[in-house]
């Protein structure tokens, strides 16, 4: 072959090694974990994402759950500071503050800072649930403490990775690292439909270990912590609150009227109706709301 040659085919081979690495996936980004407290997990690639400005209340704001919080406070407080602490399955009524008082719980204790390094906060959303293994596996060997957070879990029929996460949490042969722990949300007290668990009770052989099968998940969980409705006066309190955070006026009696008139409209009361109802005040003051 003549040099000409040698060179023209060079030149083909140098833009096929170009087109075929333009069709690799982009290597994962490194994660550089004392780059923020809070980071989202990407299952794909497979890196955790920081997250600069969280969304996120006061403490102080989260109204009603009162027994709840101070118990989810603890659990948390112990966990930071290296001793034994539960797996937190937070359940029940929608709009009552259970991602928020997560949220809120891990602001106060970094601000607390009774701890030598921050507390980290990572959300794994819920269709990356069969990932966890794989992210535990990322963490296990970091200096931080971690709680890994997955809001509104919960498990649809025929869906199996519930599994996963069961042998994550606490069945598995590593176990769960010490330095992890899991908090998650839920509208469901068994994380699984009720006719579900009620189809595998009337079908199996021997109903009750159907059934123990599908509610043993709920089980990983040490603490479950329950919201409920709350009354007219708590969601008045909701409302009185965030009202005067953000230095909101009006007349008492007009404010009050208001907010059961959009209470009614909604058909329920909630600390998400109250924050709702705050939003639209602002709105029609003309007023900016504090970050």
């Amino acid at each position: 072959m003549t040099d000409s040659s040698i060179e023209a085919l060079n030149q083909k081979l140098d833009r096929l090694i170009e087109a075929v690495s333009r069709l690799a996936p982009p290597p994962a980004p490194q994660t550089d974990l004392g780059e923020a407290d809070c980071f989202v997990w990407q299952a794909d690639p497979g890196y955790l994402e920081p997250v600069r400005k969280v969304n996120r209340v006061d403490i102080g704001l989260i109204r009603g759950v009162d027994r709840v919080r101070d118990i989810l406070v603890d659990n948390t407080e112990r966990f930071a500071a290296g001793y034994a602490a539960n797996n937190v399955l937070l359940w029940g009524a929608r709009g009552m503050g259970k991602s928020s008082l997560v949220k809120a719980v891990h602001a106060q204790i970094n601000a607390e800072a009774k701890s030598d390094l921050p507390l980290k906060l990572i959300e794994i959303h819920r269709e990356d649930i069969d990932t966890l293994p794989k992210l535990m596996g990322l963490l296990k060997a970091a200096p931080f403490r971690f709680i890994l957070f997955c809001d509104d879990l919960s498990f649809d029929h025929d869906d199996t990775s519930y599994k996963s996460l069961k042998a994550a949490l606490e069945g598995g042969v590593e176990g769960r690292p010490v330095n992890v722990i899991f908090y998650a949300t839920s509208n469901r007290r068994h994380l699984l439909p009720r006719d579900m668990i009620d189809n595998e009770r009337s079908t199996a052989i021997n109903p009750s270990e159907a059934v123990e099968e599908k509610v043993s998940l709920s089980d990983r969980f040490g603490l479950w912590l329950g919201f409920h409705k709350c009354s007219q006066d708590e969601y008045l309190d909701m409302i009185d609150g965030y009202i005067s955070h953000h230095g909101l006026v009006m007349d008492s009696e007009q404010l009050r009227a208001e907010a059961l008139e959009w209470a009614t409209t909604r058909g329920s009361r909630s600390g998400r109706v109250a924050w709702q109802f705050t939003q639209d005040l602002a709105g029609r003051l003309g007023k900016p709301l504090k970050d």
